[in-house]
């Protein structure tokens, strides 16, 4: 089973300097129907004016993966912790017993981002982040783990939770496959372009929510940039 959702019916709120749509229940917006998806909760396509940002804020109990579209952004933390992170890398930030962090946009223009919050196995243990980079050329074809808390993921950001975080890069034409599994869910994103999944085309910021399927095959209508969860249901 494969539910477009399309960019245009997601929840949302324009504050100025952040223009947020929330592809599941967040903040001002509640859908009953769209409260995740598997141990997905929180899928927020944000757009950040330059020299804005979140202040100090604080989390728990959840793994939160930043996935920079265009721009960059820059964390810090009351761990220590402090980074830059531009267009196509990645950071998790495992919230664990509590983390207090700021993310900032500190570049010219604007900065666009995927943040995905997903449920974490277990509860209560110390908070960490990271950061890497994944050359979108090492993703082209085909989808490579960005943040994995699966086995045999070892070049992904480590997560807590039995959920995978996968991107690609696909030329017009091109087609790449994710064993999936009867027995799991998915939620695909392009970034950016179009593409056709099983038969259900997706346009950029579309979201599919996938579940039933042993295997997705996608198809780039145009060059595409895509983000796929793999979690439990």
């Amino acid at each position: 089973m494969i539910e477009r959702r399309p960019f245009d019916s997601l929840g949302g709120a324009d504050h100025g300097w952040l223009n947020a749509k929330h592809h599941f229940s967040f903040a001002e917006y509640h859908d009953p129907a769209r409260m995740g998806w598997g141990a997905l909760r929180v899928w927020n396509d944000d757009t950040i004016a330059a020299g804005t940002g979140f202040p100090p804020h604080a989390h728990a109990n959840m793994e939160i993966i930043t996935y920079v579209r265009e721009g960059a952004i820059t964390h810090q933390d009351n761990l220590g912790n402090k980074g830059r992170t531009e267009a196509g890398d990645v950071q998790v930030m495992s919230a664990g017993t509590g983390i207090r962090h700021s993310e900032y946009n500190q570049e010219p223009g604007v900065t666009k981002i995927f943040q995905i919050w997903i449920m974490p196995d277990g509860r209560g243990l110390p908070p960490s982040w990271g950061a890497k980079p994944f050359p979108k050329g090492d993703r082209s074809g085909s989808f490579v783990a960005l943040a994995s808390g699966l086995p045999g993921d070892d070049e992904a950001l480590p997560i807590r939770t039995n959920a995978r975080v996968s991107g690609a890069t696909l030329k017009a034409g091109e087609t790449a496959e994710y064993a999936l599994g009867k027995d799991r869910r998915a939620y695909l994103v392009p970034a950016m372009g179009e593409v056709e999944v099983d038969g259900v085309r997706l346009l950029a910021r579309d979201g599919a929510a996938i579940s039933d399927v042993e295997t997705i095959r996608v198809t780039a209508i145009t060059d595409s940039e895509l983000v796929l969860v793999d979690s439990a249901p």
